[in-house]
């Protein structure tokens, strides 16, 4: 669909029968509760599952040296970039890393080298269309009260909104070939 912030809000807002934006500095309730809104919902949509269409992977960079970097413990703090929103998996030159803590901008491990497979915010243009159709949903859901006082249409578009988040995982992850199961000990023993 290739839709812009403004244009997912202005649908948003038809959906729930009020006036659509053209942006968010005009001066309505409308462009207001979307420009309030907007950022956190959509980064929450993107936490809120590993979406293939936004995994991105990238060695870390360690904190300076300077009594940051290094923790007492032997652990070592590695900056996230600046798109993180959320972590898939932390690996380090030798495989997965089990132990990790997630600290503000840094993630804590003990490892020399850290590569991140992490969901990132991305451009609205490159989101697909059935995350396009999930997020627009959402936003009406959350539009809906502030705008409409109407309690019982939100409860409606939020259970509406829950679906389109239920398709919208399910196309994600038809995405990819599902991973085979390679060494299943159960197997193994029948033989």
């Amino acid at each position: 669909m290739a839709l812009s912030d403004i244009a997912l809000c202005a649908r948003a807002l038809v959906m729930i029968g009020a006036a659509p934006i053209v942006s968010f500095d005009e001066d309505t309730a409308e462009a207001e509760v979307a420009g309030m809104l907007y950022p956190a919902i959509r980064d929450g949509m993107l936490a809120g599952y590993p979406w293939r269409f936004a995994a991105k992977g990238v060695w870390l960079a360690r904190l300076a040296d300077e009594g940051v970097g290094q923790t007492d413990t032997g652990e070592t703090l590695f900056a996230l970039p600046g798109d993180f929103i959320r972590l898939l998996s932390l690996e380090s030159e030798t495989g997965g890393v089990p132990e990790f803590e997630v600290r503000q901008d840094a993630v804590m491990c003990r490892a020399d080298r850290a590569y991140l497979r992490y969901v990132g915010r991305m451009a609205e243009a490159s989101f697909p269309a059935f995350f396009d159709l999930a997020l627009m949903t959402r936003l009406a859901a959350e539009f809906c009260l502030p705008l409409t006082e109407s309690a019982s249409r939100a409860e409606y578009l939020f259970k509406r909104a829950e679906d389109q988040f239920r398709a919208a995982r399910l196309a994600d992850a038809q995405q990819s070939t599902p991973r085979a199961i390679d060494d299943f000990t159960l197997i193994g023993v029948r033989s």
